[in-house]
């Protein structure tokens, strides 16, 4: 069974997204958040496999920063949202599910999730339309003798992000 954590706040969709997440067995949440805070907090508290992000939460808080957060305690995250962002993050989540979206659409998401998650190959997936996966980079899968991997601050990520969008402009 996979654990989930849903950081949306808006109280109403995540109330739905709970139902439609549990509307298969194999998924159950175990806490909903509505910001960055609450998302760490419940993060400690229920040790998730997943999180489902909303890109706009309370209290001035994104699902960009909620998702750094969570991928310090090494819990991955799938982005919900009703706009997308327009470059992949592999480095903050495994992708975008786009607002809205039925039922189905949410299992499909999640079951490619778990494959990856799981270190599973997808034989035929049905990738919803409104799903984006973000590809990892497979340079970093070996990395070089002696090599001992350390995850970049939140700072650190942001910067390289900011100086990568000044060069493409």
């Amino acid at each position: 069974m996979l654990k989930i954590l849903i950081v949306e706040d808006d109280s109403q969709l995540a109330t739905t997204l709970k139902y439609l997440v549990e509307d298969n067995p194999r998924y159950r949440v175990i806490a909903i958040a509505d910001d960055a805070d609450n998302a760490v907090a419940a993060a400690e508290h229920h040790n998730p496999d997943l999180a489902l992000v909303d890109l706009h939460l309370a209290r001035g808080s994104t699902g960009f920063s909620a998702a750094a957060r969570l991928g310090d305690f090494d819990i991955p995250c799938l982005f919900v949202s009703g706009k997308a962002p327009n470059f992949p993050m592999p480095d903050l989540a495994l992708g975008c599910l786009m607002k809205p979206f039925t039922a189905e659409e949410v299992h499909r998401a999640l079951n490619l999730a778990e494959d990856r998650l799981r270190g599973r190959e997808t034989v035929r997936p049905r990738i919803p339309q409104n799903l984006q996966m973000y590809e990892t980079s497979k340079e970093n899968d070996a990395p070089e003798a002696g090599f001992i991997p350390s995850r970049p601050s939140l700072r650190t990520r942001l910067e390289h992000w900011i100086a990568g969008q000044h060069r493409a402009a």
